[in-house]
């Protein structure tokens, strides 16, 4: 079923469930959206004007559909930083092993304002959290271990960055 950008309600910046895609609608795209999408995946400061003369859409035309893509919860305009070249000192990626439900403790991990991303992963984890910090680290680590469900975690701290992308395009 094709549906319009702005046919899907945001989800508010973070998705939910098991993984899988019965989980979350999947937004059909018309070619130009990707074109957006893509332009600004190159460069999220280029102009409306810019995008709209690459793919033949008014500037105005170009506003309404990211401002859909966006209230449909398909992008983020955002600026990526490297946390370390910040002055934070610490930047983990937290492997979480648990019993019960998943999605009970991914959401009380995703409710820890420390904590930026949550997975839910198959393999070894069943979660996969990333924690970008100062000298708190082993408080957010201790508080993590307390939920109740939380059988085991294991600290991965990033030493340097060495490539983040989000150019993956719509593919």
């Amino acid at each position: 079923m094709a549906h319009t950008p702005g046919a899907m309600p945001s989800s508010g910046g973070r998705l939910r469930g098991d993984g899988n895609s019965r989980d979350v609608p999947r937004i059909v795209l018309d070619d130009v959206s990707k074109q957006i999408i893509e332009q600004l995946q190159q460069d999220g400061r280029r102009s409306y004007a810019a995008i709209g003369k690459a793919v033949g859409l008014s500037e105005a035309a170009v506003r309404q559909r990211v401002q859909r893509l966006i209230d449909a919860g398909v992008m983020q305009v955002v600026a990526v930083t490297d946390p370390l070249m910040l002055g934070f000192r610490r930047q983990t990626m937290i492997g979480v092993r648990c019993v019960g439900a998943i999605d009970i403790v991914a959401d009380l991990l995703a409710d820890m304002e420390e904590i930026d991303y949550v997975v839910i992963t198959a393999g070894s984890f069943d979660l996969l959290i990333e924690v970008v910090c100062d000298d708190q680290l082993l408080e957010i680590i201790s508080r993590v271990r307390t939920i109740p469900s939380v059988t085991s975690t294991e600290t991965f701290v990033y030493l340097k960055l060495r490539k983040q992308t989000y150019s993956w395009g719509t593919r």
